[in-house]
């Protein structure tokens, strides 16, 4: 069923496009809401007729998505996350986080907007998408950084785990110069 959409709705399309949807969806979610007309001669003739007054809706929801461009370009967002003893997240990140991370900064953005390529489970920075309107992208990084108290427990880690391996060759070089001496020393006593 062809239908004309009076509002934007999400993962469908924008104000005054033509889309095409199962007759369940229009009827009982689209038309209640009004969020859609069908899109028969009459009401594409009603439409033409309120194309100047959807022009203005557009517009304006165009220049919100311009005005928020302009917040996210070239921002980072710093994410602190716990790591594992190799260096990889526990979990991954998600838009969620990128979500409440944004808006500690007073950008509220959608998270279906937003596009990163494959999973974030490391640290580092990345590149983030955010598609605000059919032709407004807008791009930020995102920087997944170590809390301060866990990176200083890791190297405190690491160094206990040289020290102990350090231990352990001092040891085991120790018996193998003991073993190698009471080797030598029944060597001699046998010879005598």
């Amino acid at each position: 069923m062809k239908v004309i959409l009076t509002e934007k709705v999400k993962a469908l399309g924008t104000i005054g496009e033509i889309v095409n949807v199962t007759a369940g969806f229009a009827r009982n979610f689209l038309f209640p809401k009004r969020l859609a007309i069908l899109a028969d001669e009459k009401n594409s003739n009603v439409l033409k007729d309120k194309q100047k007054g959807l022009a203005k809706k557009i517009l304006a929801e165009k220049a919100t998505a311009q005005a928020l461009k302009t917040k996210l370009d070239g921002i980072t967002v710093e994410l602190i996350k716990k790591v594992g003893a190799n260096g990889r997240l526990f979990g991954a990140v998600t838009s969620l986080d990128i979500t409440k991370e944004l808006e500690k900064q007073g950008i509220s953005l959608e998270r279906r907007l937003r596009q990163f390529d494959g999973s974030i489970k490391s640290l580092g920075t990345y590149d983030v998408k955010a598609k605000l309107f059919s032709d407004v992208t807008a791009e930020f990084k995102l920087k997944v950084a170590i809390d301060a108290a866990m990176a200083e427990e890791l190297k405190r880690q690491q160094a206990e785990a040289q020290r102990r391996n350090a231990e352990k060759k001092a040891k085991a070089e120790a018996a193998k110069a003991a073993a190698a001496a009471e080797a030598e020393a029944a060597a001699n006593g046998t010879e005598e």
